[in-house]
């Protein structure tokens, strides 16, 4: 069992990654007023999922249920938190200082999101040390 958390861990770190850098890309190509980065982000986003999907073997390790659980949690860290954030924040930064403009908002979300995908990833390592250390004093005892 704690091989299939590990693996379910390790695909939803690698997924929220994978938006992670999509987002940044749309910072990117707003500042860059350019859509090359952000096609980019689409091309390898749609490889993944392309294999993903067609691959048996990940189609299958995909469909457990630790993953998918992992997963959603992934997306609570990246997405529905730094929304709800990044709009409070926003309204706060308008109200005491100055208007935003939408690359300072789309800014101010993928710091949240990146935020909270590095909180998941050191909540998940915290997890994984305690237990190892948890499965090694059972079995020395």
């Amino acid at each position: 069992m704690p091989r299939v958390r590990h693996y379910a861990d390790i695909v939803a770190i690698l997924a929220g990654l994978m938006w992670i850098v999509f987002f940044w890309s749309i910072s990117v190509s707003a500042r860059l007023d350019s859509v090359e980065p952000t096609l980019a982000a689409i091309l390898a986003l749609g490889a993944m999922i392309l294999v993903s999907f067609m691959h048996r073997p990940f189609r299958v390790h995909l469909s457990r249920y630790h993953v998918r659980k992992r997963r959603t949690e992934m997306w609570m860290h990246i997405l529905a938190l730094p929304v709800a954030l990044a709009l409070l924040l926003g309204i706060l930064i308008e109200t005491l200082f100055a208007p935003m403009s939408g690359q300072q908002k789309m800014l101010l979300f993928n710091v949240l999101a990146t935020a909270g995908w590095v909180v998941y990833v050191m909540t998940l390592v915290i997890k994984f040390i305690h237990h190892q250390y948890r499965r090694r004093r059972t079995r020395g005892d």
